[in-house]
């Protein structure tokens, strides 16, 4: 399981120029699933995710979670993290789970990031094309991979 984490000032979802997902202050996070992940990738990267001290602190120094500031959160699929650039122009996502798999692997990321959380969190809409506006704040942006926990 693959997440893109950009901590936002605002970020929102929108589908077929419906609002779906609207944050301010918090964490725009963006995953992608592998056919091979499993319940401990998600509480590996949730926890993970939910304890990140990537918000800065009194002294301007990055020391704080979005626990910690009372931040909110998006969580979007995005199965195109998976792309393979290894052969040719076309990218490949063979490495990406199917919907069957993945679908319900992506509302049981999010239940417990809402649990680490303890709060509900935005979502945007599995499979649909989605329009993500953010505003980076920093920029920070930080690529974890369950497979390699660095």
């Amino acid at each position: 399981m693959k997440a893109v984490i950009q901590r936002v000032s605002n970020a929102s979802v929108t589908v077929n120029e419906e609002l779906i997902s609207s944050i301010q202050k918090g964490l725009l996070v963006l995953i992608g699933i592998e056919s091979d992940d499993t319940i401990d990738d998600i509480a590996w990267l949730s926890a993970k995710i939910s304890r990140l001290r990537i918000f800065g602190d009194e002294n301007g120094i990055m020391n704080k979670s979005i626990l910690e500031v009372g931040g909110e959160a998006i969580v979007v699929s995005q199965f195109t993290l998976h792309a393979s650039t290894k052969k040719g122009n076309r990218p490949s996502y063979i490495k990406a789970a199917k919907p069957e798999v993945a679908i319900p692997l992506y509302e049981s990321f999010v239940e417990q990031f809402e649990k680490d959380l303890g709060k509900e969190v935005g979502t945007g809409v599995f499979g649909a094309d989605m329009k993500v506006s953010l505003l980076n704040d920093g920029p920070v942006t930080i690529i974890i991979d369950s497979k390699n926990k660095e």
